[in-house]
Order: C-alpha cells, then structure tokens, then sequence
C-alpha cells in the first residue's frame, strides 16, 4: 500500500509537470484500466498500478529477512520501506535535473516524440527522468535495505 500511496502521489506531481506524458503516452499504455473518471483520478490509477507491485516484492523479501533477525520485524521493515521512500524521492528529483540531458539528443526519442506529436519535449524529458529516476532509486534502496538486513548482527541492521 505504501508502494502504490507513493505511486499515485508521484503520478499526480509528474502529470502536473508534463500532461502530455501521459495523454501522449501513458493513457495508451493503460487503456485497459480506463473506466472514463476524469483524468487525474486515471492517473492516480496508473500510478498505483505501476507501483504496488515493487512494494509487494520490495516488503515480501524484507520480511522474510526481519522475520529471521529482529525482535519487530514489522517495525524494521516500515523503517526499511521509509528509507527506501527517500532514496526514492531523492533519485526521482535527480531525474527531474538530469532527463532533459538523458533525452534531448536521442535522435529515436526525438523522433518518437515528434510521432506522439508532443509540444513540450522539456517538460516530457524531465518527466522521463522522474520516472527513471524513481525506479532506479526504488532498486538501489531495496538493494540497500537488503544488504542492511543481511549484514545485521544482534538484532541491529548495518547501515
């Protein structure tokens, strides 16, 4: 639940940025799940259902872990799925910095776009970012955590 609560907060900061990500893009990727509610609850959906499954995946392995190793194995994996929200976040924004840099020379993006018949490619490039950004982050803090709860010794993660 916390995976898919972050994926519709994000979705809905990214939309705010970039309409054209998802009615350009994302709309056709989840036109299966559109049951015609305004667009900002279609993106609050696509948000969630891009996410909760990292977190399913993300919370299962962290458990079976904590379950072995700590006296509150929910209380460490709360902390872990926190930590794992920042480095998240923090990786999203650098996305947000870094897309225009990724995308902007790609001559297959450029052209791509140019066929979604985009109209501000800035914004669509930062927004790229976010989302690369957010996935990359969301691998590393779990890969983070993991580490930390494999290392941990007498009930006390290793950070």
């Amino acid at each position: 639940m916390i995976a898919g609560g972050f994926g519709i907060l994000h979705d809905q900061v990214t939309y705010t940025i970039s309409p054209e990500y998802f009615t350009r893009m994302k709309f056709d990727q989840f036109r299966w799940a559109d049951v015609g509610l305004p667009e900002r609850v279609f993106v609050a959906e696509i948000g969630f259902l891009a996410t909760w499954w990292v977190g399913l995946i993300a919370a299962w392995f962290l458990a079976r872990i904590a379950m072995r190793k700590f006296e509150s194995p929910e209380k460490r994996v709360m902390q872990a799925m926190a930590v794992m929200v920042g480095i998240t976040l923090a990786f999203g924004a650098l996305g947000y910095f870094l897309g225009p840099a990724m995308f902007e020379n790609r001559k297959d993006w450029l052209y791509a776009l140019r066929e979604m018949k985009v109209t501000d490619l800035n914004a669509f490039y930062q927004v790229s970012g976010i989302h690369l950004g957010s996935y990359a982050g969301a691998l590393i803090g779990w890969i983070t955590m993991m580490v930390c709860f494999l290392k941990a010794r007498d009930g006390r993660p290793r950070i």
